[in-house]
């Protein structure tokens, strides 16, 4: 999942233009908004043939409302972690919500604590 979410980057904010260079700037400048919701497991698809998909919020500084989504992920790859969350939910006693909100902090956690890559291409 982390691996899709760096390849959303750069991201560019529709309102004010601001762009995010990579996932770590995003989370450090965006404001989270809301629950992540998976709509997919939500109607209990589990092995969707054509994903609802599963989505984040943030707040950019603007107030301008951002979304990161599972779009574009491989549909197996899409389904394996789906099929993982079944089983999850099932196991720690928790609605979809409350796991995909769960990973969505242990993500953030792991992505601000790894050490910042420098640009070597930059003088």
């Amino acid at each position: 999942m982390r691996e899709h979410l760096e390849g959303l980057f750069p991201k560019v904010c529709p309102v004010c233009n601001r762009t995010y260079d990579t996932f770590r700037d995003y989370l450090l400048i965006a404001k989270p908004e809301g629950s992540a919701i998976s709509y997919d497991a939500e109607v209990d698809d589990w092995n969707p043939a054509n994903p609802i998909g599963t989505l984040t919020f943030a707040n950019c500084p603007c107030g301008n409302t951002l979304a990161l989504s599972s779009e574009g992920m491989p549909l197996l790859r899409l389904w394996s972690l789906l099929n993982w969350a079944r089983i999850e939910t099932k196991k720690r006693n928790q609605s979809p919500e409350e796991l995909i909100n769960y990973l969505r902090d242990q993500i953030t956690q792991q992505v601000l604590n790894d050490p910042v890559k420098e640009d070597r291409a930059r003088p």
